[in-house]
């Protein structure tokens, strides 16, 4: 159910086309929420039929159209409440992490793959990441200047600073997780040996 709700929250920075929306989610909401197309397009269109949403056509190419969505003020009123309301906190379900309690059923060099894996995700993760901050810390990031745009002055800060906060956390996750790697790799080499060179 929060794809909706990222998606609203998007689209509260302004109206997009499904193309659209679909470049800025993988830009800025994919990295606290991650949904491919193939979910994107079919919550649009359940969002419009409960009135969440609704579209216009607007013109692609030559001859074509497309679908413009709007958030309606049902829309902006579920949007309310859902940010609202209590958190609902999940356990974690993160194969890296079953893996890892029980490498010792691995061969040495599998295990050290994978925390390798791991690492080089996680890294360029982190980099993502941290530039992405600084173009919030900048402002310059398309979502949030369109954002900006649609709200007074007195706002901004308040605007800017959730995000950041919320980038701080993500930042703050990433780098456990290259450390938490880069234990890993240490503990197989102390409990398997460490690798020819």
């Amino acid at each position: 159910m929060s794809l909706r709700f990222a998606l609203l929250a998007l689209l509260g920075s302004r109206p997009m086309t499904g193309y659209d929306l679909s470049k800025q989610f993988s830009q800025s909401v994919a990295h606290v929420w991650h949904a491919p197309d193939s979910q994107i397009y079919p919550e649009l269109n359940r969002m419009e039929r409960d009135g969440l949403l609704e579209s216009v056509p607007v013109a692609w190419g030559p001859k074509g159209t497309k679908k413009e969505y709007h958030v309606t003020d049902a829309g902006l009123a579920a949007f309310r409440e859902w940010i609202n309301s209590p958190l609902e906190i999940r356990r974690q379900r993160d194969p890296a992490y079953l893996k890892a309690a029980y490498l010792e059923w691995a061969d040495a060099d599998a295990a050290r793959s994978q925390l390798r894996q791991h690492h080089d995700y996680w890294t360029a993760h982190l980099d993502l990441l941290e530039r992405t901050r600084q173009t919030l810390v900048d402002r310059t990031h398309p979502t949030l200047a369109h954002r900006l745009a649609r709200h007074s002055p007195d706002q901004h800060e308040r605007i800017v600073r959730y995000k950041v906060f919320a980038y701080d956390g993500l930042i703050d996750q990433a780098r456990a997780e290259v450390a938490w790697a880069d234990r890993g790799l240490a503990l197989v080499d102390e409990l398997e040996g460490a690798p020819a060179p």
